[in-house]
């Protein structure tokens, strides 16, 4: 005992001593490597979240300007999303780079050398690493499915009303240029609104509905105005005609007002490019399925949405593996190396991604395929680097 430290005579320790002060090494060497994980990963997320902040204000202060808001209003309803929606992008990629930093550190310091010497397995080595992911891939998971689509609310609100609205470009590509929507009911009935004003929820420049069998018209009904009756959730139609077509007969009958049980909400009539990040992931698989219900074409952003959710969180535990096996050998580039392969990758995999989902949403590729292909690749190329790690 010297100085209030405890020194030990390791070549003194029996067989049974030596296993439980392994153990306890173990156990130190898990809660440095989760402390390292967890707080560089925090700090990446931070610094280029903050980055991205400083970018997106620069560009849009002549709009906030303009809108007249206050500085904490703006932060309370567009930042606040514009940060989960930048989290939601970044967080595999800046846990990935905070692996390949740390561990690198490591590497350079011969820390890790040194705990493989001491009888650590590799495998055991990788043990708090992947125990790390796990639990972040679990928080990231939920995140996607309710948190980050909740927030996005804010941002998609903010961004409609006082920056795209704003946005000459946006207004051609986007902006309702004529209040009149065209819905297909189900498989073979399609309606239409003319002036349909989403706010009083009514159509007063006209509505039809039309029936097909076929290639044939078997039912047409027209009516000078319609809107949304709160209380029995039925469409009260005024003036309208109808009319029955059977082969070369015609049947017309003519109605003051009458009530029409629709399969189409005022919610459902709405165009909202942000739609898809609103939505939480119940809502999203409800929308998907009453849409497939009616017939609905252009629905694999939605449905490649869908799926990311599942599969970008499984990326956090793919890419840790990988930066953990990259960066755990020592080379003679150091972390300078080991960052410049974990940008690299980075960009790979985020190539990956942007290339898959523009083949499922301009093309045939299935939508679970555009969500999973990078999570397979970047697997099978995992288990080839861990195969050439030195252990």
């Amino acid at each position: 005992m010297s100085s209030g430290k405890c020194r030990v005579n390791i070549s003194n320790l029996t067989a049974f001593e030596l296993l439980h002060l392994r153990g306890f090494m173990f156990k130190i060497i898990d809660r440095y490597i989760l402390r390292k994980l967890f707080s560089t990963s925090i700090f990446m997320v931070l610094i280029f979240s903050v980055i991205a902040v400083v970018i997106d204000s620069s560009e849009k202060a002549d709009d906030f300007v303009k809108s007249g808001l206050s500085t904490w209003t703006i932060l309370s309803q567009y930042y606040v999303g514009f940060v989960a929606f930048i989290f939601s992008m970044i967080f595999p990629l800046m846990v990935f780079i905070a692996v390949i930093f740390f561990t690198s550190k490591m590497a350079g310091r011969t820390e890790i050398v040194a705990i493989l010497a001491g009888g650590v397995h590799f495998n055991r080595f990788l043990r708090p690493y992947m125990v790390g992911a796990l639990f972040m891939g679990g928080f990231f998971w939920v995140a996607t499915q309710y948190w980050i689509p909740q927030a996005n609310v804010l941002r998609g609100n903010f961004q409609t009303m006082y920056i795209d609205a704003k946005s000459s470009y946006d207004q051609s590509k986007y902006a309702e240029r004529s209040p009149n929507y065209y819905i297909r009911v189900d498989t073979n009935t399609f309606a239409g609104l003319r002036g349909y004003d989403t706010a009083g929820k009514a159509a007063m420049g006209g509505f039809f509905l039309e029936k097909l069998k076929g290639n044939r018209i078997v039912y047409n009904l027209r009516a000078d105005n319609a809107k949304w009756d709160t209380s029995k959730n039925t469409w009260k139609l005024d003036n309208v005609v109808e009319r029955r077509i059977d082969g070369m007969k015609e049947t017309v009958r003519i109605i003051k007002d009458t009530s029409l049980l629709l399969n189409v909400k005022p919610s459902d009539i709405r165009f909202d490019k942000y739609l898809k990040d609103k939505m939480t992931t119940p809502e999203l698989d409800r929308y998907i399925a009453a849409e497939e219900t009616r017939g609905s074409e252009g629905l694999n952003d939605f449905k490649v949405e869908r799926f990311r959710r599942d599969a970008t969180p499984v990326s956090v535990v793919i890419l840790t593996f990988i930066g953990a096996v990259v960066a755990s050998r020592k080379t003679r580039g150091g972390s300078g190396l080991h960052l410049a392969v974990g940008i690299i990758t980075a960009a790979l995999f985020v190539v990956m991604d942007k290339f898959s989902l523009t083949f499922s949403t301009k093309g045939s590729f299935p939508p679970i395929l555009a969500a999973w292909t990078p999570n397979i690749i970047f697997a099978v190329v995992a288990i080839f680097l861990y195969r050439l790690a030195p252990k």
